[in-house]
């Protein structure tokens, strides 16, 4: 009898939460992940490369240029990636996703300790960063082999 208690009770909260995943608000923030993403792996390279383009005047530029370049990468993908964190975190708080509990990372855990079988859930935005790796790793082998060309000379 509690059994049945206990999975009628899940029932209405598993339908709620996915209601509550094809809401406007979170798809809204899985679209911005996703816009993020690939501000991080393509807009921030490109624009930075534009923009120390254009603080040269020649063909052989200072040192400027490359340190922009060199520094500017990863401060960028730190603060683009902060930004896509917090963007789960909300997700997962208006999903009902929320892991709360902190978790001790595989390798500063010790071999001994009890491995339970919880296994913690990926989160969306785990999910919108390895799509938008294999589309990148998809559209580069595209243009590699079907646009670059050869640099052989025939």
């Amino acid at each position: 009898m509690a059994n049945s208690a206990t999975t009628s009770h899940a029932r209405p909260q598993q339908s709620r939460t996915k209601k509550l995943l094809w809401s406007p608000v979170a798809i809204l923030l899985v679209l911005l992940m996703a816009v993020g993403s690939i501000l991080m792996w393509i807009g921030l390279p490109l624009g930075l490369i534009w923009l120390a383009s254009s603080l040269t005047s020649s063909s052989q530029p200072s040192l400027g240029p490359y340190l922009l370049i060199l520094i500017g990468l990863p401060v960028g993908m730190v603060i683009i990636g902060k930004a896509l964190g917090s963007l789960d975190r909300m997700h997962g708080r208006i999903t009902g996703r929320t892991d709360d509990d902190r978790q001790r990372a595989a390798w500063l855990q010790s071999m001994r300790d009890e491995r339970g079988p919880k296994r913690k859930q990926r989160s969306v935005l785990d999910t919108v960063m390895i799509i938008s790796v294999i589309l990148a790793i998809v559209a580069g082998a595209v243009w590699f082999f079907g646009f670059a060309g050869s640099s052989l000379p025939s």
